[in-house]
Order: C-alpha cells, then structure tokens, then sequence
C-alpha cells in the first residue's frame, strides 16, 4: 500500500532557524547584580564584596561541555529531493 507524497508550498530551502537555541551564558545574572550593586553604591566595594566574589567563583569555574552541532537542517536538504510540489491551475 504505497502512501500519498506529501505536498507543500514551493520553498527556496527547508531549514530550521537556529537549531542548537540559545547558548547558556550562567555568569551574566550575577554580572548584572554586580553591576547595579555598584550602580546603587557609587562604586564602592565595601557593600558588594559578595557579589564580586561571587562572579569570580562563576568566572573562574569549569567551563560547560560545548553542545553537540544539530544535524537537522542537512537531513532537512536531503529530505526536500523527494518532496512533490502542488502543480499550478492553469487559467
């Protein structure tokens, strides 16, 4: 029992925009706390002591394994060659 070929619009390409998503970034919240600390305090270290410390220990600390590159979008192109398109009506 053979199956209907599925039919979609004419496309240029099939591609998955960003496939991987975002990159996790873990030092940014504490950058930013650092920097509304000093920000509220004129600057100073006395009161942000902690925070300081605390994006040293994040910066200094083991980076995360990079993620694995997504194959999707070569499947995708490989995919499209057995794609059938509908025919245009004639007028």
């Amino acid at each position: 029992m053979s199956q209907k070929p599925m039919r979609l619009p004419p496309l240029r390409t099939l591609r998955v925009k960003n496939p991987n998503g975002k990159s996790e970034r873990p030092c940014v919240a504490v950058m930013s706390s650092v920097l509304a600390c000093w920000a509220s305090a004129g600057y100073s270290t006395t009161g942000c002591a902690q925070l300081e410390q605390a994006l040293r220990d994040c910066m200094d600390g083991a980076k995360p394994a990079p993620q694995k590159a997504s194959t999707i979008n070569y499947h995708l192109s490989r995919f499209k060659t057995r794609l059938t398109y509908p025919e245009k009506k004639k007028k």
